[in-house]
């Protein structure tokens, strides 16, 4: 077993859907994969999805939320993937969502005897407020979260920063910090292949080019980069802004961005799929743009590292923890002046910019294959202490612990969603009656 393990990697987004979580659940298991052992992938079933991966995906049924979230919700309960589940007899469930993914590894280890590992990926207090419409709704949403995260043998978290948000919401528990990777290797795309990209969009050469790329979100400091280009550009400077990805948010951005008056210099990409593709675009750019407060570790950042791109981030967040200013990145004030004077700084200091993107590259950037094999000896010393303090009568004893947790677990998620449709139900009713007394 401890020499070739079989790992269950678990989480709640998945390609097509694209995010830095999805990121990371795609490139643990072809690690893991290639250099580790064997991998099952767990996710949430999406249409006209075909999975053509060096390991196995087994999708769990599934039903679409709404275009808010832009997730679909699975069923962690199904007898027959359950099944599946249990007969390809894990070593160790790695999960990255404390949600269904969590409810569906607890699941499996009714069965089993692999511990489950959560990484926290996500402030889940910010998306509750977004996506939640009623107080009691959030309230008991997190308790549910840091509930399934309590079950868990053992917790990771993406940075310092995603830690101390895990306490904000209740959880007292003990947890690690495990750095992400980026799949870019370490260097830049040809020259040619950048040539090719900027004649594409017609821009000049000598002109610096900023770029975003992330889910199109407000939170995600999408204001704050318009608000701040806006000033650049009311004071004479010439730039081209890409804005790469997709979300919720994108259409009123979008309608921002032409309200600041940005059309000729910038352009919305949508997503792209094309991972050498990407890279380009981080090539092309002179300075990565990522003013996030939201994210808890901040992949892109990583992957502008490894394409000797240097980021502006937000001094104090966890996307900025490992950056020094003026050393190896740009730390601004979460303010869109101070944003514009940097942008201007890096217009008129290119050089500087460049020196600063290959300082990037040497102290920011870590592949994945690094990152995920300190993970792996982390579950080789987490089965070795399982194997050492194995007692078959307690083992029992939690498992039935186990099982009434689940069971109330799935109650109180049961009475939330009865409240919230009771509440619907009254409202439309309370419509009803106030058009016929008109």
């Amino acid at each position: 077993m401890m020499s070739n393990l079989t790992v269950g990697i678990f989480n709640d987004s998945f390609p097509p859907t694209i995010d830095g979580v999805a990121n990371t659940t795609v490139n643990y298991a072809k690690e893991i994969q290639k250099s580790h052992g064997n991998v099952i992938v767990a996710t949430p079933w999406y249409p006209r999805v075909v999975d053509d991966y060096p390991f196995e995906v087994i999708r769990y049924p599934s039903v679409y939320v709404n275009r808010k979230l832009g997730y679909r919700a699975g069923n962690p309960l199904d007898p027959l993937v359950l099944n599946r589940l249990i007969k390809a007899e894990m070593d160790i469930i790695h999960t990255h969502s404390p949600f269904m993914s969590t409810i569906l590894a607890r699941s499996v280890r009714f069965s089993s005897s692999a511990p489950v590992i959560l990484t926290y990926h996500t402030k889940f207090d910010i998306e509750f407020r977004r996506v939640l419409p009623f107080n009691h709704f959030r309230s008991a949403s997190m308790r549910i979260l840091v509930a399934n995260i309590n079950t868990c043998d053992e917790v990771w978290v993406v940075s310092e920063g995603a830690g101390e948000n895990l306490r904000s919401l209740g959880y007292e528990g003990d947890y690690i910090v495990m750095d992400n990777g980026t799949d870019f290797p370490k260097g830049r795309s040809s020259q040619s292949e950048i040539d090719r990209l900027a004649k594409q969009y017609d821009i000049e050469p000598g002109t610096p080019v900023f770029l975003f790329v992330g889910r199109m979100m407000w939170y995600k400091g999408t204001r704050l980069i318009l608000d701040g280009l806006r000033i650049a550009k009311s004071k004479g400077y010439n730039f081209r802004m890409f804005f790469v990805g997709d979300g919720y948010d994108k259409p009123e951005i979008e309608a921002y961005m032409k309200e600041c008056g940005l059309e000729e210099e910038c352009v919305f990409t949508g997503a792209i799929y094309d991972r050498e593709l990407l890279r380009v675009y981080f090539c092309l750019a002179d300075l990565f743009l990522f003013p996030s407060t939201f994210d808890t570790n901040g992949i892109a950042v990583t992957e502008a590292a490894a394409c000797s791109c240097p980021s502006l981030l937000i001094q104090g967040s966890c996307a900025a923890e490992r950056a020094v200013h003026e050393q190896n990145a740009l730390l601004i004030r979460e303010d869109a002046e101070d944003l514009a004077n940097t942008v201007m700084f890096a217009c008129d200091n290119r050089m500087f910019i460049r020196k600063l993107g290959d300082a990037a590259g040497d102290s920011l950037y870590l592949s994945w294959a690094d990152a995920v094999a300190k993970a792996v000896e982390r579950y080789r010393g987490i089965l070795t202490a399982q194997i050492e303090r194995k007692d078959p009568v307690s083992a029992r004893l939690a498992l039935l612990s186990e099982i009434q947790q689940l069971k109330e677990d799935l109650v109180q998620r049961k009475d939330i969603f009865v409240t919230r449709y009771r509440e619907r139900e009254i409202r439309i009713i309370k419509d009803m009656l106030d058009q016929l007394m008109k």
